[in-house]
């Protein structure tokens, strides 16, 4: 498989350190004349203590702190704006980027977990039609450390109880690429970052709680099937046959859904994991008894698992969401055909923080 590119230690300007990897920042660390040992210091630092500044890293000497704040930064990302939805268990914020591109990520509170929804990219180039980030079009991927920026946030405001003093969790228990973005069109920058976010000498989150969605890129499905890590996969669906996908999912077009269908198929054979399908219900497009009748027959003996989404409100988008009678027939079809079929708790509508709302646009108070 391809290695990611090594990044270039440019001294001449203020280095993320959340871009590094660790033999990266052993060889920072020699080339300031400082003991390997700094380096495992300073990444305990980053990803176990969560350190919000370089002052904080107080077993460094204060020559080295000094230079750190000189030469290097903890983070690009700048908090635009914050919002709260759900009496404050749904939490969305804006970031900028050093360019002026925006991305938003979402943490979301529930009674037996604390989840994140982390962006990969500025914007999508997919262009699905009921996915507001897909109206942006691309603006640029995100470096490993812009995505785990995002996540190392959402952590340390749980740790230090900053974000809601009655919350139940004081950690992130589970992590899904579910934000802005095709993680597998930025895939090397990606799984730099997942393997960040695993590493049990870092931030050590298990790779049964991460969960990576795609629209459907079919090398990205085979290359995570020999991936190490057995981190979980989600595919947007979203339609049963190739006439009705294309006009949802202009990917289709590329990766129909026989060849899509054929690397799930061979995924779950080398990884012996279940997929989950994610479909979201249109009112009228694809919401039909015939339609639930055909995505069993798709996927009927496949281990996996299908999440009902009813469409959350796009903007200036000319869908309606199914009416909830219709969401139950089509999950109904599904269970008595013994697939496994749950409809996904809506959060975060009133702030766009839902499925397919991400848009990085700030919304009216």
């Amino acid at each position: 498989m391809n290695q990611a590119q090594p990044i270039a230690l440019d001294t001449s300007r203020a280095l993320n350190l959340y871009d590094l990897t660790q033999p990266e920042l052993v060889e920072l660390m020699k080339r300031w004349g400082q003991p390997a040992f700094r380096a495992k210091q300073v990444w305990t630092q980053l990803y176990r203590n969560l350190a919000p500044s370089f002052d904080a890293m107080t077993d460094l000497p204060a020559a080295l702190r000094e230079r750190l704040k000189a030469e290097a930064q903890l983070g690009v990302l700048q908090l635009t704006r914050e919002q709260t939805a759900d009496d404050g268990d749904t939490r969305k914020v804006l970031w900028q980027l050093p360019d002026g591109n925006v991305l938003e990520s979402v943490l979301m509170l529930y009674p037996d977990r604390a989840t994140i929804c982390i962006s990969t990219q500025s914007g999508c180039a997919m262009g699905c039609v009921f996915c507001a980030t897909g109206r942006m079009g691309l603006l640029r991927n995100l470096t490993p450390g812009q995505i785990v920026e995002q996540v190392l946030y959402f952590a340390r405001g749980l740790r230090n109880n900053t974000f809601d003093a009655t919350s139940r969790h004081d950690h992130i228990t589970n992590l899904v690429f579910m934000g802005m973005g095709e993680p597998f069109a930025n895939y090397e920058r990606w799984w730099a970052s997942v393997e960040r976010l695993h590493d049990p000498q870092g931030f050590n989150l298990g790779a049964r709680n991460l969960t990576v969605s795609t629209v459907g890129l079919v090398p990205g499905i085979r290359r995570l099937a020999n991936e190490k890590l057995p981190i979980n996969l989600a595919i947007s669906l979203h339609a049963p046959n190739d006439e009705l996908r294309s006009a949802l999912m202009p990917v289709n077009k590329k990766y129909p859904i026989a060849e899509l269908m054929a690397a799930t198929r061979e995924y779950i054979e080398l990884t012996h994991r279940r997929v989950s399908f994610e479909y979201v219900l249109l009112q009228g497009q694809n919401d039909e008894v015939e339609h639930a009748e055909q995505l069993a027959d798709l996927i009927q003996g496949m281990l996996c698992h299908v999440n009902l989404i009813p469409w959350n409100p796009v903007l200036g988008a000319p869908l309606q969401r199914s009416h909830r009678k219709r969401i139950q027939q089509f999950q109904q079809v599904l269970l008595e055909r013994g697939i496994g079929c749950t409809v996904r708790m809506e959060r975060g509508v009133a702030i766009a923080a839902a499925c397919g709302q991400l848009a990085a646009v700030p919304q009216s108070t």
